[in-house]
């Protein structure tokens, strides 16, 4: 069951406040739900699928990736060929960077739980240095 960003009505009070149509946005749309994915390597994986792609073409191609390996962890990513992952519909870059960061993971490289205690500067420039991941996905 998806878990979603928990956030109360002082947030968007306090953005209404400070622009009257983004107010009239709010008003009219309501809540936003967020999808929050707890465990980092998945949430990782799950923003290198869903780059330069539509969302509904992210979905389908992680719910093919999830289907093949079960969990989407570093040593399940790392173990799959990588023309299997390709058949998923994953192109030949990405799988080299889902592979890459696995790997990383793998050699101690890239502590993902680490990321948990630094401010967001810190974990951008940590992404960063991975290949595939620029400013926008690190976000």
């Amino acid at each position: 069951m998806p878990q979603y960003f928990a956030y109360g009505s002082k947030e968007p009070d306090s953005l209404a406040r400070k622009d009257k149509r983004l107010a009239s946005v709010i008003e009219r749309v309501g809540p936003i739900q967020r999808e929050v994915r707890p465990d980092l390597f998945d949430a990782l994986m799950h923003a290198i699928v869903g780059q330069q792609i539509a969302t509904k073409a992210q979905q389908t191609v992680w719910g093919r990736l999830v289907r093949a390996l079960g969990q989407v962890t570093p040593c399940t990513i790392d173990r799959m060929e990588a023309e299997a992952l390709q058949r998923l519909g994953l192109s030949f870059r990405k799988v080299g960077y889902m592979k890459g960061a696995a790997r990383k993971v793998l050699h101690g490289e890239l502590d993902v739980e680490a990321l948990r205690h630094m401010d967001d500067a810190s974990v951008s420039a940590a992404l960063c240095r991975l290949d595939g991941v620029g400013v926008w996905t690190a976000e």
